[in-house]
């Protein structure tokens, strides 16, 4: 699969990524697109308030709406295994899925230090803390995100059994100013997110008021 991007004349795409900022590997949670998503989805609930339950108040909004983002990704080392590209050493796509995947698995050295209190007799063990994980598809969508699920096909390797061709499909739950305290770095993304929507809104229903009334700007 040839990227159209090589064309000279084709302007240069940013790309997408899924970047999980984690103090213990921060690079092994970086996981950018190889080629952006052909299909994003995104369905949106809104939340009501319970207490606006009567007649009076019946649009009282509670928070954000939930938002759940679906993106199919496509994986394909086939040009440049043509180079002598066989991936991250030599495993074909089994380090591009490993990034992907590390976003939602607890880091071996959490566990272990987790085992070696248990064996201490600690009486209360937390839990791992999975990594701040941020969905970023161009400057004006970077969310911060719970990974819900990674549906992986692979549908080509080597004679190694290495993939090197991968169709995946990862479904994300935007986290909103309700889901994390102040002081969390995600709880400002998503306050810059939504300055970012409802400046966008702002603009294009003034665009769509004028040119409605036949003034141009």
């Amino acid at each position: 699969m040839t990227d159209a991007t090589n064309f000279s004349r084709t302007p240069r795409l940013l790309r997408g990524a899924i970047v999980g900022f984690d103090m213990f590997n921060p690079i092994s949670s970086v996981a950018i697109f190889q080629y952006n998503p052909t299909q994003l989805s995104r369905s949106v609930a809104p939340q009501y308030s319970e207490a606006g339950e009567g007649r009076s108040e019946p649009m009282r909004l509670a928070a954000p709406p939930r938002e759940t983002i679906t993106a199919q990704l496509t994986l394909d080392l086939t040009d440049q295994l043509e180079e002598g590209d066989r991936g991250p050493l030599d495993a074909g796509l089994n380090g591009y899925i490993a990034a992907l995947e590390m976003l939602i698995y607890p880091k071996a050295l959490q566990v272990a230090l987790n085992e070696a209190a248990a064996l201490a007799g600690t009486m209360e063990i937390v839990p791992p803390l999975g990594p701040l994980t941020l969905f970023v598809y161009g400057p004006t969508r970077i969310l911060p995100v719970k990974m819900q699920s990674l549906d992986i096909t692979e549908t080509a390797h080597t004679p190694n059994l290495n993939p090197i061709r991968a169709d995946v499909s990862v479904s994300m739950q935007v986290l909103n100013y309700t889901d994390l305290p102040m002081s969390h770095p995600g709880y400002w993304a998503f306050m810059a997110h939504q300055v970012v929507k409802e400046t966008l809104a702002s603009v294009a229903s003034v665009n769509n008021t004028f040119g409605a009334l036949g003034v141009e700007f």
